[in-house]
């Protein structure tokens, strides 16, 4: 359970819709589970395919400042935004990167998974990788209840789109149920700080 601050950094390129997931998760911890939260964003002039990154910070306390200084969790949908983002991630902090589209993780301790195949061969739509994502994320912080991910994510995703979008949040959710993260080291080493 949080009291300061938890944060987490969602991050990818234009399109893989990085800030709709951060304003979902926001959403489930401030409006449906009563806690005090931030959320910003920043992307380049790109529509598609610039550099994107939307933060959160939770907290059982007022926030004094909206953005995350040192992450507790990264999420990295794409090689890019890991290289870019991962020195930000505080030493004890979690790396959680899309395999699919990540191949040199720098860190032991990060959590591997292949969002976007699971999204295109177990639902049909590439689309909802970001989901697929958001479910991982979701249960790996601990930071949200995952009743109330749920309700956020039925409240915000187009009309007609809740089934394929629960069964992502879900997807997402049971993948990361099958991470052991007691083997993760428990801490980031200075030399892959230093990458």
């Amino acid at each position: 359970m949080i009291t300061d601050r938890y944060e987490i950094c969602f991050s990818g390129s234009g399109g893989q819709g990085i800030i709709i997931a951060a304003i979902i998760l926001a959403e489930a911890a401030g409006v449906y589970d009563g806690k005090h939260v931030c959320q910003t964003q920043t992307y380049g002039p790109e529509v598609r395919g610039g550099a994107s990154k939307a933060e959160v910070v939770i907290s059982n306390k007022p926030i004094d400042y909206p953005k995350a200084m040192k992450p507790d969790l990264l999420l990295a949908l794409d090689q890019a935004a890991c290289n870019t983002y991962f020195s930000d991630l505080k030493p004890q902090g979690l790396l959680v990167v899309d395999a699919t589209l990540v191949d040199q993780i720098p860190t032991s301790r990060a959590v591997s998974i292949p969002f976007t195949d699971m999204a295109r061969k177990e639902l049909g739509k590439a689309l909802v990788a970001n989901i697929v994502a958001l479910g991982a994320v979701g249960y790996l912080s601990q930071v949200v209840s995952l009743k109330s991910l749920e309700a956020a994510l039925m409240a915000k995703v187009p009309k007609g789109t809740g089934n394929i979008n629960l069964k992502a949040l879900r997807a997402g959710i049971e993948a990361a149920e099958r991470v052991d993260l007691k083997a993760l080291p428990r801490s980031i080493t200075r030399e892959e700080e230093e990458l």
